[in-house]
C-alpha cells in the first residue's frame, strides 16, 4: 500500500505542458516566415528580423524550433498546404469547365501579385533557386511540394480530356509538368518587371500550345 502514496514533489521548475499560447506563438512565427519568404528567400532571412516582427524574444525561438533549417521546413510546409488548398478551390471548382478552373486560378494568382505590387512571389519557387546552398533536407521537400502540385493539376486535365476540352492522346501529366515550369518562371519574370506580362504571356502561349 506504501507503494501507492503520492510523493510530495521535489522543489523546482513546474512540469512542462502544453499551453494555447505557445501554439498561437508557434503559427505567428511560421506566417511572418511565410510573409518574408515570398518576397526575399530563405538564406537572405535573419530570425532576428522573423522574431522581431512577431514580438518574440530572440532566446524563445528554440523553444518553437530546433534550427532555422527546422523552422524553413515548417515554413515550406505550412505554405505548401495552403497553396494545395487554394488549388483545390479553383481546380475542383464543377462549376467551370476544367481549363476555366485553370484559368480561374490563373486569374486568381495575377491579382494576389498585385495586391502585394509583386513583390511576393512563391515561396517554393523562391527556395527552389536556392536549392544549391540549402541544406539537404529541402531539396525533396521542395520537389514533393512540386509533384504534389502537377497531380492536382494532372487531375483538373484528365477532366478536361472527359469533357472533351483536350484529346484523348493528351498526356495530362506531362502537360502538368510543364505548366508548373513554366509557371514558375513567368513568376519570376513577372516579380523582376513589377507586372502581369509575362503572366499573360505564359499563359497565352500555353492554352495555345495544348493539343486539339
Amino acid at each position: 500500500m506504501t507503494d501507492l502514496i503520492a510523493k510530495p514533489r521535489r522543489p523546482g521548475r513546474p512540469p512542462k505542458v502544453a499551453r494555447p499560447h505557445d501554439f498561437d506563438t508557434r503559427e505567428a512565427l511560421i506566417r511572418c516566415g511565410v510573409e518574408v519568404l515570398t518576397e526575399q528567400g530563405f538564406m537572405a532571412t535573419g530570425i532576428d528580423s522573423i522574431l522581431k516582427r512577431v514580438g518574440v524574444p530572440k532566446g524563445s525561438f528554440y523553444h518553437y524550433f530546433a534550427s532555422k533549417e527546422a523552422f524553413g521546413l515548417a515554413v515550406l510546409d505550412s505554405y505548401a498546404g495552403y497553396f494545395a488548398r487554394r488549388l483545390d478551390r479553383w481546380l475542383l471548382d464543377e462549376s467551370l469547365s476544367p481549363l476555366e478552373r485553370l484559368a480561374g486560378f490563373v486569374q486568381h494568382s495575377k491579382a494576389s501579385m498585385a495586391r502585394y505590387d509583386f513583390r511576393r512571389g512563391c515561396l517554393v519557387g523562391n527556395m527552389g533557386q536556392e536549392v544549391s546552398v540549402l541544406p539537404e533536407g529541402f531539396r525533396d521537400a521542395l520537389e514533393q511540394t512540386f509533384l504534389d502540385w502537377q497531380r492536382r493539376l494532372c487531375a483538373c486535365f484528365d477532366a478536361a480530356k472527359a469533357v472533351g476540352e483536350l484529346p484523348a492522346r493528351a498526356d495530362c501529366g506531362e502537360l502538368a509538368a510543364y505548366f508548373w515550369i513554366g509557371w514558375e518562371g513567368a513568376v519570376l519574370r513577372a516579380r523582376l518587371v513589377q507586372s502581369d506580362t509575362p503572366l499573360n504571356t505564359f499563359i497565352a502561349g500555353f492554352l495555345r500550345g495544348l493539343p486539339r
